[in-house]
């Protein structure tokens, strides 16, 4: 049986980018790693991008596999195509309570997002806006909301890995890097 009541602290784990099939399948792609885990989870919410989490459905996973760097999974609010259609560009997600706890140095995107972050001088360089996934690694978009709202020439991007990301502290919402301010 599925929960109604949508949880304050959903975790986005990614992103429909499109149908696949004749019978409502959709194409997710994954913001998280192990996204064949997500498989085993009973249901997923669904939203759009900065709804408040109220406004998010449950809904029952039907299937779901791993298909080159997408997952086709197949949702119960979604009986066919043309629903499939227009879920494009919504967010899949689960309570924080239905996910596994972090390992040793790992994160969910969802936690780094709004930390402040600070290089090897304590010179603040603006707070993690977002997460971009590349096939060499995930890279940290860095800079305060002013400037992101000015343009993206404006942000700066970290790639995410240890010879950067120096130290991630999600008590004090800090994260130490070696970056220079003026790169």
């Amino acid at each position: 049986m599925l929960d109604l009541v949508p949880p304050a602290d959903i975790v986005v784990l990614g992103k429909i980018v499109g149908p696949y099939g004749l019978r409502g399948a959709v194409k997710v792609h994954p913001f998280a790693d192990d996204p064949q885990d997500w498989a085993k989870l009973p249901g997923w919410w669904v939203g759009r991008n900065g709804d408040a989490p109220e406004t998010w459905r449950q809904t029952a996973l039907k299937s779901c596999k791993l298909h080159g760097d997408v997952l086709i999974a197949e949702l119960e609010c979604l009986p066919d195509r043309e629903a499939s259609e227009k879920a494009h560009g919504m967010l899949v997600g689960v309570p924080r309570a239905a996910l596994p706890v972090a390992g040793k140095d790992e994160y969910y995107w969802a936690d780094l997002i709004g930390l402040q972050v600070f290089n090897t001088r304590d010179e603040p360089l603006g707070r993690v806006l977002g997460l971009i996934a590349t096939s060499a690694n995930d890279v940290l978009r860095v800079g305060s909301a002013e400037v992101a709202a000015r343009g993206k020439d404006r942000e700066r991007l970290l790639p995410f890995v240890a010879a950067v990301v120096l130290d991630v502290d999600l008590q004090e919402r800090r994260m130490r890097v070696d970056w220079e301010a003026d790169w």
